[in-house]
């Protein structure tokens, strides 16, 4: 395919056409017919609170089907059994299998669901800006410098991650669902916070919306260059799971031309691409879409959790990272799994997770390690697990603050006592004796 505008190479993938199967149509994939009937059985029940959907590319070319029960991807897209706690999972199969009216399978769904911090780190009651004295539902500010914004048309993914923190995004609860379809609210509200320098589209994921549409949030800023604003981000994990809406779509040309405009303009252009294994990186297509994006002159970084199941162990990072690199892309983050969702399921303790970064950091060159971590998002801020160490006799996590919701906290080190089953942030305690640690104040 030659591509109609833009710094790009012709591009030689041929096209697939896109399909997406959700949690109506999961038993036409033809590989879910194969599946033990305790596989069926509990993809039934836990899709009921974790919404399932991929697309037939994650189906056909990411999955070893021959065997699923042990693939990290079947794992991350299909919904398991121990994602759900076995009480609440034996309350809502058992409803299932009596067959309860569909009313009350989704009122014990959403039991379930209110149970799991559906919108962890304070998103709802800290983030949510205002303006004009009226709340923006579809917008966050936590950090100084940077806006999110979820337009209303991207809050859907090609596939869903069963770890992810967004899920309550997904399943059918306004409530509990951030969106904006208002391109001017975000214009205006830029415009009277001028501390805001970096503005992120987020969702669900923005660029699974049309071209067309990506311009009427896009273009305001281009055209009237609202407050501060230096760099535009767009958080997305279409080049893993449909590589071909940046290759051979029918508005690839036209989305790619845009991301020639946003540079063009002056703007830094930053794709926050998510993958979560080595493997969603392998394929000719996705190695294709990543090579399209940095030709426009975009900064292409990655970044995922470190997830229990799917991508705990440090060759899986190594490669990542290598690989990323080698295409042109940079290492940027390796998140701990947030409080949220099925966390007991995903969850890898602090100290094994430092343990897990430092043995694939030392193993990857200086150009590799610009990533991050392992790093929590939250409440406070995004702190990272800086090292293990021992003072006084007393084993300690050393842990700091790579971005905060007050500014003065940011790159300020601080203990807190090590303990092997700690998994979050508040799970520790604080060293030499103190009460509380300097930020709760």
């Amino acid at each position: 395919m030659q591509a109609k505008g833009g710094r790009l190479s012709k591009i030689n993938i041929k096209s697939k056409s896109y399909k997406a199967f959700t949690t109506r149509t999961i038993e036409t994939i033809p590989q879910f017919a194969a599946l033990p009937s305790e596989i069926h059985d509990a993809i039934e029940t836990v899709s009921r609170v974790m919404p399932f959907r991929a697309s037939n590319y994650v189906i056909d070319e990411l999955i070893d089907w021959d065997r699923p029960a042990e693939d990290p991807i079947f794992r991350l897209i299909f919904p398991q059994k121990g994602m759900l706690s076995p009480e609440d999972y034996d309350s809502l199969a058992s409803k299932v299998r009596a067959g309860e009216p569909e009313a009350v399978l989704k009122e014990e769904a959403r039991r379930i669901q209110q149970k799991m911090n559906p919108h962890p780190a304070g998103q709802m009651e800290l983030n949510v800006p205002k303006c004009g004295g009226e709340t923006i539902n579809g917008m966050q500010h936590k950090y100084r410098e940077t806006v999110l914004f979820f337009p209303s048309q991207g809050q859907v993914c090609h596939a869903y991650c069963t770890y992810c923190f967004r899920w309550a995004q997904f399943v059918g609860v306004d409530d509990l669902r951030f969106a904006c379809g208002d391109p001017q609210a975000l214009i205006t509200y830029l415009k009277n916070h001028p501390e805001v320098t970096d503005v992120l589209f987020t969702g669900g994921d923005p660029l699974i919306m049309s071209s067309r549409i990506i311009r009427r949030y896009v273009e305001p800023i281009l055209k009237e260059r609202p407050g501060n604003v230096r760099s535009i981000r767009f958080g997305t994990k279409v080049a893993a799971y449909w590589p071909y809406r940046f290759l051979t779509d029918k508005d690839a040309d036209d989305l790619i031309r845009l991301f020639d405009e946003i540079i063009d303009a002056g703007y830094h252009l930053a794709i926050m691409s998510h993958f979560t294994h080595n493997r969603e990186l392998e394929t000719d297509a996705a190695k294709a879409a990543i090579r399209r994006l940095v030709s426009t002159g975009a900064n292409v970084r990655c970044q995922a959790p470190l997830i229990h199941h799917i991508n705990d162990d440090p060759q899986v990072w190594r490669t990542m990272w290598e690989t990323q690199v080698s295409l042109g892309a940079v290492p940027y983050y390796m998140f701990i799994e947030r409080d949220t969702g099925p966390k007991e399921y995903f969850s890898v303790p602090l100290g094994r997770a430092y343990e897990i970064f430092t043995e694939a950091y030392s193993q990857v060159s200086g150009l590799a390690r610009t990533v991050r971590g392992p790093s929590m998002s939250a409440t406070p801020g995004k702190v990272l697990v800086d090292g293990v160490t021992e003072l006084g006799g007393e084993k300690l996590f050393a842990l700091k603050f790579i971005q905060a919701r007050d500014p003065k906290w940011v790159n300020r080190l601080f203990f807190a006592k090590y303990d092997e089953n700690a998994t979050w942030l508040d799970d520790l305690t604080p060293a030499f004796g103190e009460k509380k640690f300097f930020f709760e104040a």
